[in-house]
């Protein structure tokens, strides 16, 4: 996944644009990609400086997080005012340091913000505890407001796997390895032998077998992926033969 915010604040008014002349949507596939800047107040930017050191010393802390599988990654960073990126607009007299949060998830826009409001409403209260009139995230209307005036439009989202969640890659994987492993076992074990390690990686795989389902019909990135890979697919028995 690459999310990129590339211009400064003044000039990210109009909506991105992509090669084929319309605007940059949010949504690749099945995920969704969220950029949200927000003002913090320099005398407080201290508080979040000391809980991402507290939450880099012990990882633990961000374990209710790590539980929202449907999450690709979520990142928070401060730019200091003084050091706020110059792309050609000038240097900024700017009175406020700015959070920037950067995510990509599967889901839908509220689904995610309902997510964080039910599930982590401590962290993430004190994730923006500095930004300016944030509202708590409980209740969840006024949470949602907040993030949807201080959110960017994407200038470019490149997402690898468009067609599939991230439980999709997961169990994908985990078929991946049952599959390679029995490939390494069947030259040394009889038929017999063979049969029952293929039953007992299958018992152990099958709920990794469902079908992914399809993206949103708001994106075509699952389509244009899918053609861009037809060779590299029809080519797989032939690389498994190999293996063997």
């Amino acid at each position: 996944m690459n999310i990129r915010v590339r211009r400064g604040m003044q000039s990210l008014k109009a909506a991105p644009r992509y090669a084929g002349g319309g605007a940059m949507s949010n949504v690749a596939g099945k995920a969704y990609v969220m950029n949200v800047i927000t003002p913090m107040r320099p005398r407080l930017t201290w508080i979040n400086r000391l809980g991402f050191m507290l939450t880099r010393a012990l990882p633990s802390t961000t374990k209710s997080l790590f539980g929202l599988l449907f999450i690709h990654f979520g990142r928070w960073a401060i730019v200091k005012r003084a050091r706020w990126p110059d792309y050609g607009q000038g240097p900024q007299k700017l009175q406020n340091d700015y959070m920037l949060f950067s995510s990509n998830f599967n889901g839908t826009w509220d689904q995610y913000l309902d997510s964080f409001s039910d599930g982590i409403p401590t962290g993430v209260d004190l994730y923006w505890v500095s930004s300016t009139k944030f509202p708590h995230s409980i209740p969840s209307t006024p949470f949602k407001d907040y993030i949807r005036v201080n959110q960017l439009d994407t200038d470019y989202y490149y997402n690898a796997t468009p067609g599939a969640a991230v439980r999709d890659i997961k169990s994908a994987l985990r078929v991946r390895r049952a599959v390679l492993t029995l490939a390494q076992q069947q030259n040394s074990l009889t038929p017999e032998d063979f049969q029952k390690t293929y039953v007992a990686a299958l018992c152990l795989v099958q709920n990794d077998l469902g079908y992914q389902g399809y993206a949103p019909v708001a994106s075509d990135d699952t389509k244009n992926a899918d053609r861009n890979r037809e060779d590299y697919v029809n080519n797989q028995q032939k690389a498994a033969a190999a293996l063997i």
